[in-house]
Formats: structure tokens, C-alpha cells, sequence
């Protein structure tokens, strides 16, 4: 994320510049951070998630949305873009709009080198604080890795990762499987990134 010019805003103020800007921008306790954009690998993962998620939809029978639905987490006083979220309740949506979700069950997010810190750290501690959250993915778009975090029986936050072409990654909230093979196709690794990507 890079910081706009320093001038704080309303939520509402952020809104209305959104609807009209050429990029994606977050909102943080009144500042507002252009976001980075993605590369031809992250796109392709995203993709090939929410195909996946939308193909086993009659078992999970939750609904996925990807990158464009902004997600208001009220106690951080954060917009942002997840790349991926799985609901499994109706849909409750920021007051008046119908573009800002407030109830993710599972969030994914696809790694890159220029958010992977913040993903990891800050911004899983945000998404901590929204009471429905409950399972968290994170994607590596550079080699095959993937980091799952959960909510346990116990309560707590429980950890798995994957690193094999050939496993297979097993929500923990949804009934839903999706093999490494689908998740990393047609992703070519060997393309070089800039930093920003």
C-alpha cells in the first residue's frame, strides 16, 4: 500500500472517492493507501479459487466473492479488499451500500511481496477483531506454499500449511477440498516479479 498526499477523511468521504477512482484504495482510521496491483499469477490464483469454491458450492452452500467487494471491519476503522471471502450467512453490508460486507467466515488472501509482511501480521490481527471470521488462507503465489489458519474445537487459532503439488487443502469451516493441481493452474513460477507485485 502506498499513502496518499496526508489529508484525513470520513468513511463517507473514502466512499465516494472510491466510486470514482482509477485504483483501489484502503481506508485506515482516515487515511487513505492506494493498493498495489496484482500480477498475472496472483490474478490466476484468485481465479482459480473462486472456481473451485463456486463448483462446490451445492456442498458448502456458501457464496465467494473476489477482490472488487470492500470489507468494513468497524472496531480497526478499516476498509479494505480481501481477495477472497466465503460467506455462509446472508450477507450483511455497511449501511446504505451494497458493495461493503461486514460477516466473512473465511477470507483468502494470495501473497505477495509487497503485502506478505502485513498480511501475515497486522492485517490477520484486523481481521481477528470481526466476529464471524473464523478461517484464514494465505496463498503463496511464488512457489507452491499455503498457509491455513482456524478456529478450533477448543476455540483457539490452530495452524496447517501445504506444501506439496499434490496435497490437498481442506477447509475447515465448509465442506470444500480443493487440490493443490487446481489452485496453482497454469500459475508459472518461473515469471519474474517486480517489488511491487
Amino acid at each position: 500500500m502506498h499513502k496518499l498526499a496526508q489529508k484525513y477523511f470520513t468513511a463517507q468521504e473514502y466512499l465516494e472517492l472510491e466510486e470514482s477512482a482509477e485504483y483501489k484504495s484502503e481506508y485506515y482510521k482516515g487515511e487513505i493507501f492506494a493498493m498495489a496491483g496484482g500480477s498475472i499469477n496472483h490474478n490466476q490464483i484468485i481465479m482459480n479459487v473462486g472456481t473451485q469454491l463456486s463448483q462446490t458450492q451445492p456442498h458448502h452452500k456458501c457464496r465467494s466473492f473476489a477482490t472488487e467487494l470492500k470489507l468494513w471491519i468497524e472496531e480497526i476503522d478499516l476498509f479494505t479488499y480481501p481477495d477472497l471471502m466465503i460467506i455462509c450467512d446472508k450477507p450483511k453490508f455497511y449501511s446504505g451500500r451494497i458493495d461493503t460486507i461486514l460477516n466473512p467466515l473465511i477470507i483468502i488472501e494470495v501473497l505477495s511481496r509487497s503485502t506478505e509482511a502485513y498480511d501475515r501480521g497486522k492485517k490477520f490481527q484486523f481481521y481477528r477483531s470481526i466476529p464471524s471470521f473464523q478461517e484464514y488462507i494465505l496463498i503463496d503465489q511464488y512457489s507452491v506454499h499455503i498457509d491455513q489458519f482456524y478456529i478450533d474445537s477448543t476455540g483457539k487459532w490452530s495452524f496447517k500449511d501445504y506444501n506439496d503439488i499434490k496435497d490437498i487443502l481442506k477447509f475447515s469451516k465448509i465442506d470444500c477440498d480443493i487440490p493443490l493441481e487446481k489452485i496453482y493452474h497454469l500459475v508459472d513460477f518461473e515469471l519474474k516479479e517486480t517489488e511491487s507485485a
